[in-house]
């Protein structure tokens, strides 16, 4: 079933009205016909199955059938900071980030990434991967379009972790795995998480150093060493499952 991002506005009488690049996904690319059901999700977080009911010359119509309740959103927020990574890695994380329940990705510069964007560059790349996000999300029927962040610097990420309820940090860790399964029991549904992850070369000492200042606790996920995209994957699964209901 195709999902679709609309605002509450297109709604009325019972009728959501599907417009502009998603109208004509809709009708020349997946080419939906009358009768055909979709999702949508509204801007408030608002779900509904629809029924397509006729298209117009600029828009498709649909009746809608039924509120989806359940929805398919955690409950709870997850931050991830990933240390910017080679192009095609970040466009894996953020797909994977999304599908996996993360509400917001904030990519971060730090002391040991490769790549180096100046502010155009930077400019252009998060709406692309915004763009991958929206994608990611109507795949996964999320209820939501997560928010890619500008990049920002180390320093930048290290202020926003006042807001968050835990702050994961995964890196060589002296406690091992028993920690990690220690401080992800203490994750239960509504809270606020946070996970960082370093680019290829992975993290300085001193930057581990200044996030540990700030509550960040260095987690293990397991003995073998992880590429970036690797470990992204693995944290968010673990802390998704504690998070799902």
């Amino acid at each position: 079933m195709y999902q679709f991002f609309i605002e509450s506005s297109r709604i009325t009488d019972n009728q959501a009205r599907i417009t502009g690049q998603d109208f004509l996904h809709m009708k020349q690319v997946v080419r939906l016909r009358i009768g055909e059901q979709f999702r949508i999700s509204t801007t408030e977080g608002k779900n509904y199955f629809c029924q397509l009911k006729e298209y117009e010359e600029d828009a498709a119509v649909g009746e809608i059938l039924r509120e989806d309740e359940e929805g398919t959103e955690l409950n709870g927020s997850i931050w991830l900071f990933q240390g910017l990574p080679k192009q095609e890695k970040m466009e894996l994380i953020i797909q994977k980030a999304v599908e996996l329940g993360a509400t917001h990705v904030v990519p971060v510069a730090m002391k040991r990434s490769v790549v180096k964007l100046d502010d155009k560059k930077a400019i252009d790349k998060v709406k692309r991967w915004q763009a991958i996000s929206e994608a990611a999300a109507k795949q996964s029927k999320r209820s939501m379009v997560p928010e890619v962040w500008n990049v920002c610097s180390y320093k930048q990420a290290l202020n926003m972790f006042e807001g968050l309820d835990m702050v994961l940090l995964p890196y060589e860790n002296e406690k091992g795995i028993a920690y990690t399964r220690e401080l992800l029991a203490q994750i239960v549904p509504g809270k606020n998480i946070g996970i960082v992850i370093g680019p290829e070369g992975g993290f300085e000492p001193e930057e581990v150093a200044l996030a540990m200042e700030k509550g960040a606790h260095p987690v293990s996920l397991g003995k073998r060493i992880l590429r970036t995209e690797t470990a992204a994957i693995a944290a968010l699964t673990l802390v998704m499952l504690q998070m799902e209901e």
